[in-house]
Formats: structure tokens, C-alpha cells, sequence
């Protein structure tokens, strides 16, 4: 390389690491104020702005959403102008006076997922993982990264998320309606893209089903299957009557209710491999040998590239995971490999959703 190319090329470097400066520069900011617009969010769904703006039929002036929920003008401006940046609600030049800084507010299809109500809500999800409950473990993460498996839950509270949730009915209440968000936006999904997962089944068991939400979709669309919502005894007493589904109470590391097919959405990713294993063998053990399947609904952390537009989603899940349970964990393909094979399944089936965080993994003993 002569003298001319090797200073083109230390020129480029140096333009190249400026470049990365000037990003992190920009970057660092998210970091420090990472938590600010979780924060914000659960602010709006607290005060209710999506419902008063869905309730009131169209756009709404900044003095009648605060008259509306009674709230201070000039605060929620600023929240407002928080949340429009973002594109959460949709902001419209109007002339309604300095009062209402010019803009009238509308829903967009992101501010509809924080309204409570609404068949496609998120709101209960975020206000779980918003909460004091949940918020407490992510400051003892580092000291479970260092403790080597000393959980930051335990360490914020005294005991595991399950023993907690079961001595705590609202909290308990709150994941279950959180997971209840999740199968509203999932389940439909699935058998909108995936239907023949469904075929020839006639009753199906829910492991870990919580309110029964999940099943209520699946007999809705799939009249011909008769469902059982199969959950711990606590949440069972909580679940709705849902025709077409029965609740069972009972544990999943004893015996699973049998059926033609078992159904376990966002359970597994909550246990260790060992637990993992022992759950899915419960599930082997409770279909038949002939035709049975498992319908495992579950992250899949793709290795290698970063090009798959929901991996960002599935790696905090994975942190979520590190946070909140003992040795739950988001599974690469090699690693549900392992934890299928290991509990006796022959062979198995992986397929993506569109634009769905969890795969649908059909294992067959």
C-alpha cells in the first residue's frame, strides 16, 4: 500500500469513528432517560386520555380532554406534546385559541392498545410491568448477575414471582389480565396464520391458560373444540365462566388433564431447562401417542444477524426473564431443540407470526 492509500484510508477511519461518536453522543441519552417514556405511558392510561378521546367520537382540544378527566390544562399539555412526538396520539393544527396551543388530539392505531377496554389492549400489560412489583427486581440486577443465581425478585421481595402472585391477589389478578392482553393480540393471530394447528383436534388444555382468555378465542373461532383452562387454584377461582371452556385447578409438575392436544403459551420461558423438560412430559404424557400434539407458543431467539425487525423485543423479554424468575430464560432454536428432545418428543415444527413476538412450535411425541 503506498503513502496516498494509506492516508485515504486513515482519513476514512477517522471520519468513520467520528461518525460513532456523534452517535453515541446521541445514543447515551436513551440510556439515562430509558425509563421516562414507560413512565409517560402509564400516565396516559391511568388518566384515560385514549378512552376520552374514543368516547367523545373524534379529535378532541387540549381544554376538553383536561376538562373531561379533570385534569390541569398546562400539565397535560406537556404530556400531550410528549406522547404526539412519539406518534401515540396524532396531533391537529386547529384555531381553537391559545388555550389549546393550537392542536386538537386524535387517536392513532398505537393509542388504542392503551385503552383498558378495547379488545386489542396492552394497557394491563404495561401497568404490570410498570408497577412497583416489578420495577423493585430490575435494581438487584446486577447483584443477581454477580450472586450467580441469587434472583432479583427474591432479593426485592422475599420470595419467587409465583409465591408472591399467589400470596397477593391483585398482583396475581394483574398478571393474569397482563397475559389475558398478550392472547388477545396473539391467539387471533395464530389461527388467522396458522389454523391448521387446530385441525383435528376436539378438546384441548390450556397449560398455565390463567383467566381463560386464550381458550375463549380458540372455541370462538374453532367451534368443534371443547377447551380446558388448566392453572394453579388461585387463578382458577379468579376465571370467568366461558362457555365451551372448562377451569380445572391443579399443578403442572404433577399431571396435566388429558386431551388431544395441549396448548402452552409464555409458561415456559418462565422455568429453568430441568423445569422445562418436566413440564413438557407432563404435557407428553396427557395427549395421545397417535396424533397428539403440543402447541408451544414461545420467543425464539435468533442467533447471527440483527435484521429480523422484532429481535430487539425478544432479547428484553430475555431480560425480563432474568429479572422476574428464577432461571427463566428466551430460547435460541438449538436450545428448545434440547429441552423438546429431552422430554421424549419425537419431532417437532417451528413457524414465525407476522409481526407476532412468540413462534408457534408444534412438538409431537
Amino acid at each position: 500500500m503506498g503513502e496516498t492509500q494509506r492516508e485515504i484510508v486513515s482519513a476514512l477511519k477517522k471520519e468513520e469513528d467520528s461518525k460513532e461518536e456523534s452517535q453515541a453522543q446521541l445514543d447515551i441519552w436513551k440510556y439515562i432517560f430509558g425509563f421516562v417514556e414507560q413512565a409517560v405511558v402509564k400516565c396516559a392510561i391511568e388518566l384515560g386520555i385514549a378512552e376520552a378521546i374514543e368516547s367523545n367520537g373524534g379529535p378532541m382540544t387540549l381544554s376538553e380532554i383536561s376538562s373531561t378527566l379533570g385534569c390541569d390544562p398546562s400539565l397535560l399539555y406537556r404530556i400531550m406534546r410528549f406522547l404526539t412526538h412519539r406518534n401515540i396520539f396524532k396531533a391537529i393544527p386547529t384555531n381553537t385559541g391559545t388555550n389549546n396551543h393550537g392542536y386538537s388530539y386524535a387517536q392513532t392505531p398505537l393509542s388504542r392498545f392503551l385503552m383498558r377496554n378495547d379488545k386489542h389492549s396492552m394497557a394491563s400489560f404495561i401497568l404490570l410491568e410498570s408497577s412497583p412489583v416489578m420495577l423493585a427486581p430490575w435494581h438487584s440486577l446486577s447483584a443477581c448477575v454477580l450472586a450467580n443465581g441469587n434472583t432479583s425478585f427474591e432479593k426485592a421481595h422475599g420470595q419467587d414471582v409465583w409465591k408472591y402472585a399467589a400470596a397477593n391477589l391483585d398482583h396475581s389478578n394483574l398478571i393474569n389480565d397482563a397475559m389475558a392482553c398478550h392472547a388477545n393480540l396473539t391467539v387471533p393471530a395464530i389461527i388467522e396464520g396458522y389454523s391448521e394447528a387446530f385441525d383435528g383436534i376436539n378438546n384441548l388444555v390450556d397449560v398455565g391458560g390463567g383467566n381463560g382468555t386464550a381458550m375463549s378465542i380458540v372455541v370462538k373461532a374453532c367451534s368443534w373444540i371443547r377447551a380446558i383452562n388448566f392453572d394453579l387454584q388461585h387463578v382458577i377461582a379468579e376465571a370467568p365462566e366461558i362457555e365451551g371452556v372448562e377451569h380445572v385447578a391443579g399443578d403442572m409438575f404433577v399431571q396435566v388433564p388429558e386431551a388431544d392436544a395441549a396448548f402452552i403459551m409464555a409458561v415456559l420461558h418462565d422455568w429453568g431447562d430441568e423445569e422445562c423438560i418436566e413440564i413438557l412430559k407432563k404435557c407428553r404424557e396427557a395427549i395421545p401417542k397417535e396424533n397428539g400434539r403440543v402447541i408451544i407458543v414461545e420467543v425464539v431467539i435468533e442467533e447471527g444477524g440483527n435484521k429480523e425487525k422484532l429481535k430487539d423485543t425478544r432479547l428484553m423479554l430475555d431480560m425480563v426473564m432474568m429479572a422476574h424468575t428464577n432461571f427463566g430464560k428466551e430460547r435460541t432454536l438449538k436450545e428448545w431443540n434440547h429441552v423438546i428432545k429431552m422430554a421424549g418428543f419425537s419431532t417437532y415444527t417451528v413457524k414465525a407470526i407476522k409481526n407476532i413476538v412468540n413462534y408457534v412450535i408444534m412438538a409431537f411425541p
